[in-house]
């Protein structure tokens, strides 16, 4: 491995400061377990420390972050099926909130919001969260994917006119 420069390491451990939260929540949507999803994310900067290590060169950081971080969900995918969001709750023991009314109506349209996007195909799943939960853009989200703006907007689209068939609106 190649010894990485003062200026490379700065900025890696800016991008780190920026965007381990938005990874950890694109993370988190996508597999619907804190823990896996806190792994993902330390898996995601090891795997970048490492290209950049190797000599790598990044021209969108953020863009290559949730390259990675989606590579490594597609293969936790592939190694196991993941617990519902039911589940999940059951085993954390997650209670709704105590406080306002406001609170409880939140809780409830963050749980819907949850279990419909667990209804949907993968392929419409992960260009929602990009979308709606991380506030991607669509060229973002064409750079990422590795597609042309058109096919990501036909998807956002059909994603979204699939969860309104879920939601009967």
């Amino acid at each position: 491995m190649k010894r990485v420069s003062a200026k490379i390491e700065n900025n890696f451990l800016n991008a780190y400061d920026l965007y381990s939260d938005q990874i950890y929540r694109h993370c988190f949507f996508r597999v619907s377990d804190e823990e896996r999803a806190t792994d993902l994310v330390a898996d995601t900067f090891t795997k970048v420390w490492q290209y950049l290590a190797q000599g790598g060169e990044i021209k969108n950081i953020r863009a290559f972050l949730y390259k990675v971080a989606n590579n490594l969900i597609i293969d936790h995918y592939r190694k196991k099926k993941t617990t519902s969001l039911d589940q999940l709750a059951e085993d954390h023991n997650f209670d709704p909130p105590e406080n306002t009314h406001e609170k409880i109506e939140q809780e409830s349209e963050i749980h819907l919001l949850t279990k419909t996007l667990d209804k949907l195909e993968d392929e419409y799943k992960e260009v929602m969260v990009m979308r709606y939960i991380d506030g991607l853009s669509i060229k973002e989200i064409s750079e990422i994917k590795e597609e042309s703006q058109n096919a990501v907007s036909v998807r956002l689209h059909r994603a979204t006119n699939k969860m309104k068939e879920i939601l009967k609106i």
